[in-house]
């Protein structure tokens, strides 16, 4: 269920936007903020909240990266997938860290800590391979110092 803050939060967005619809991104994220995932329930609270059935959202959740409609770790881990990383040893790494966290791509961590997802481009290609914590970029990635990250991550857990 909405809650009030919610509401208000979303009702600013749909004002910004000039319309309920047209706020419907910003509508998913205040959501998500509150609730961490977005569920088929309170996907339907909040298309009925901007007048929108709920596979019209959920239409337009699914094409975004960062909407999640399964529960997550406290930690998304963003795994660049794209030319630059893979030419510069994406694979290597991407076994160490599904080796490292015990889970693979869409995954999440028994701890609940980490959900590592792939991501098409972090635009980082000069300093590939890279990975995304939450909003902190990390680039020239080795095993050993995706190691030392997730340590920090579980140091501060």
């Amino acid at each position: 269920m909405l809650t009030d803050d919610m509401k208000k939060k979303i009702e600013e967005e749909c004002h910004r936007c000039g319309n309920r619809q047209g706020a419907c991104i910003e509508a998913i994220q205040t959501a998500q903020t509150f609730w961490g995932w977005i569920s088929d329930e309170n996907m339907e609270h909040i298309a009925r909240f901007l007048g929108m059935s709920p596979a019209e959202l959920d239409g337009v959740a699914s094409f975004y990266n960062h909407i999640y409609r399964k529960p997550v770790g406290k930690h998304i881990v963003m795994v660049c997938d794209s030319v630059s990383c893979w030419v510069m040893g994406y694979e290597k790494l991407l076994d160490h860290m599904t080796q490292r966290l015990g889970i693979g791509l869409g995954g999440t961590t028994a701890d609940g800590l980490f959900t590592m997802v792939p991501i098409q481009c972090l635009g980082a290609c000069d300093k590939a391979p890279a990975i995304m914590i939450d909003e902190k970029l990390y680039t020239d990635l080795t095993p050993e110092k995706f190691d030392r990250i997730i340590e920090k991550y579980r140091e501060g857990a």
